[in-house]
């Protein structure tokens, strides 16, 4: 079975991401930038993140534990699902970070042992094996 690998925040791999904000809003970020609070807008709006965050922490888990979702990173390898083949078994990915799907996994073996994938976060596969898993993204 795959596991969860935790990593630290600083070592999470990031995802751009656009969001769109009133001229008064952006006016009192540049202003906090300027005042020295935040080193850029960046800076301010991760910190508003994790803030918030934060605070919904407690929501958060109870929503991962009542899902059963596992947090984190989860790496899926082609001898993992080789196994799960083997075994007669199918994977059914729950995951709220990233899941990663090796590279060497060909869509035959993805298709024979992934049932389905709920990712919350972001999902990184080849082309193809997303392609192929894309009906059974829930």
């Amino acid at each position: 079975m795959p596991k969860i690998h935790r990593l630290p925040e600083k070592h999470a791999e990031t995802e751009k991401i656009t969001i769109n904000l009133g001229p008064v809003d952006l006016g009192r970020i540049d202003l906090l930038v300027r005042e020295g609070f935040y080193s850029n807008r960046t800076d301010f709006i991760r910190s508003a993140i994790r803030s918030q965050l934060t605070a919904e922490a407690r929501a958060v888990e109870q929503s991962v534990d009542r899902h059963r979702f596992e947090m984190g990173l989860f790496d899926v390898t082609r001898a993992e699902l080789e196994a799960l083949r083997q075994a007669g078994e199918v994977l059914h990915l729950k995951v709220v970070g990233l899941a990663r799907i090796a590279a060497d996994v060909d869509v035959d073996l993805a298709l024979q042992t992934i049932g389905s994938l709920s990712v919350l976060g972001s999902l990184q596969a080849n082309k193809d094996v997303k392609a192929a898993l894309s009906d059974r993204i829930i």
